[in-house]
């Protein structure tokens, strides 16, 4: 799928985005070309040394803004596949900021989107959160017009063969920004601030917000929205993983917060289908015929009123696989407590 091909990352010095490029490295060595399209000159450069041009010839960097659409117009000639990892991402300074989150999230998208229609570009894959679904907060609402905006811009196509879809996951096991790498720092001040603790939240790998990428830019048909199966976590249980013998105050929530996320809605039930590994929010209008779509995916319309909450999930983190998982995913030299009771 990737052979010759050239891929650009918006967003690509993130956690995901210098993911995405280890992978695609690995398995798809053969590509012709892979962009880093981002605003932070200092972390391409540090990405630049872990990438360097006489060992990987097919990587460029490019210093952009998902704001500047002359920019991205640019950056886009002769890209075959875009992921759209750009965001403005964190809560509370999204609160404090709420027009720079727009210009951003929203504008950005937009630009993308445009971009994108008038190069020729064949898939376009844009990264959601969990956030967006019912959202409460003003990074929720962009990133739920960002999505909306990626879905109807197969309605706006005409004949172009390009696809664009959207994967919506949950918090990423030691993304930027994140509880786990807070609390591993924190850990060392003897105090792990709990907000609230009835709080729940998706855990995704980094790995496995690569594979639903990369699913979406192989399968996806032009609108979806896919959504994971992964587990859940409660907030102190990921605090005592990591710090048992630490103080736990409850400090409260941080503005725009949610105790528990969502990432499928019971209004959203009416369009969702089961495809085994991943579900999927199908568009209201789609240029495909839905029972093709089913016999192609062998897939399954789940109830109507099914949501997906973090806290009604039927898969949990345990103690156990936490710290299996922080010491995997996150930080190697982690101490792994043994003789830990798993979650009742």
């Amino acid at each position: 799928m990737m052979k010759d091909k050239s891929i650009l990352i918006t967003g690509g010095t993130g956690s995901l985005g210098k993911a995405l490029t280890s992978h695609i490295f690995k398995v798809y060595p053969d590509i012709k070309r892979l962009v880093i399209f981002s605003r932070d000159e200092q972390k391409q450069f540090e990405m630049a040394q872990e990438y360097p041009e006489h060992r990987f010839p097919q990587i460029r960097f490019f210093i952009g803004d998902v704001r500047d659409k002359n920019r991205l117009m640019r950056a886009f000639k002769g890209i075959d596949y875009v992921i759209h990892a750009a965001a403005m991402k964190h809560v509370p300074i999204a609160e404090y900021n709420p027009d720079e989150c727009v210009k951003t999230n929203i504008n950005g998208a937009q630009n993308v989107i445009e971009a994108c229609l008038d190069t020729q570009v064949e898939r376009v894959v844009a990264l959601s959160t969990d956030k967006a679904a019912a959202p409460i907060n003003l990074y929720g609402a962009t990133k739920l017009a960002s999505d909306k905006l990626f879905v109807a811009a197969n309605n706006i196509k005409g004949s172009n063969p390009i696809r664009f879809s959207v994967v919506r996951y949950g918090n990423v096991m030691g993304s930027n920004g994140s509880v786990i790498p807070f609390f591993l720092k924190k850990r060392k001040e003897g105090v792990l601030p709990i907000t609230d603790v009835q709080m729940t939240r998706f855990n995704i790998s980094l790995q496995g917000g690569v594979d639903m990428v990369m699913h979406a830019l192989e399968h996806a048909w032009g609108g979806e929205i896919f959504v994971p199966k992964i587990p859940s976590y409660r907030i102190t249980d990921v605090a005592e993983a990591i710090g048992p013998e630490c103080k736990k105050p409850v400090v409260g929530i941080r503005p725009g917060e949610k105790v528990h996320e969502d990432m499928i809605t019971s209004s959203d039930s009416y369009y969702t289908w089961d495809l085994g590994k991943y579900f999927t929010i199908l568009p209201s209008r789609h240029k495909w015929k839905i029972e093709e779509f089913q016999k192609h995916f062998s897939a399954v319309r789940v109830p109507q009123g099914f949501k997906y909450s973090s806290d009604e999930n039927t898969e949990w983190e345990t103690l156990e696989s936490l710290r299996r998982h922080i010491k995997l995913h996150v930080d190697p030299t982690f101490e792994n407590h043994e003789n830990s009771d798993s979650l009742r």
